[in-house]
């Protein structure tokens, strides 16, 4: 069994003290931010504290995407896959089933972890779009900024109907 390091004991440990359940689901291997070239596996994870839910899409990493790896004939592209509930391996490449290749196991493949997914969650308010903008060096012409702005003050409101600042300042420390 592999053993949990400090950064997932934190998130842990975070999770038994506010009492939030946790959920990860696997959702699709797909594109998942609008620049993604290439595909990854997308969750969708659910943080649950008594009544009040926030659930949402965590996109993983693309390396740690695809329980097994199939390599084309051509050598050029790499291809994430999974196994279906009776175990076998689906090797899909644009929605096609392929049965030519070679696939080995991705020694990377991780589903997120509690610190993966609370580590990146907006625990601060972002300000106005301006503000925003400056902080994180966006151009404030950017239809793609303000896309992304909406999205992280949307997270950040949630996670305010589940948490205090108190609690919000302490998951801040899992980091």
């Amino acid at each position: 069994m592999e053993e949990i390091n400090e950064y997932d004991k934190q998130a842990q440990e975070f999770l038994r003290e506010t009492q939030t359940e946790f959920k990860v689901e696997f959702k699709e291997y797909g594109l998942y931010f609008e620049d993604d070239k290439e595909p990854r596996d997308i969750y969708i994870i659910t943080v649950k504290r008594g009544s009040r839910e926030y659930k949402f899409n965590f996109g993983q990493s693309i390396n740690a995407s695809g329980e097994y790896i199939f390599y084309s004939k051509d050598g050029k592209r790499k291809i994430h896959l999974k196994r279906n509930s009776k175990g076998q391996i689906s090797k899909i490449y644009n929605g096609e089933i392929l049965n030519n290749g070679n696939s080995k196991k991705n020694s990377e493949f991780k589903i997120p972890s509690a610190y993966d997914v609370l580590a990146c969650l907006q625990k601060n308010e972002v300000g106005t779009f301006k503000d925003f903008c400056g902080y994180f060096g966006y151009n404030e012409d950017s239809i793609k900024a303000e896309k992304i702005y909406n999205k992280v003050s949307e997270e950040y409101k949630n996670l305010k109907m589940l948490y205090t600042d108190a609690e919000l300042e302490k998951m801040q420390e899992i980091q």
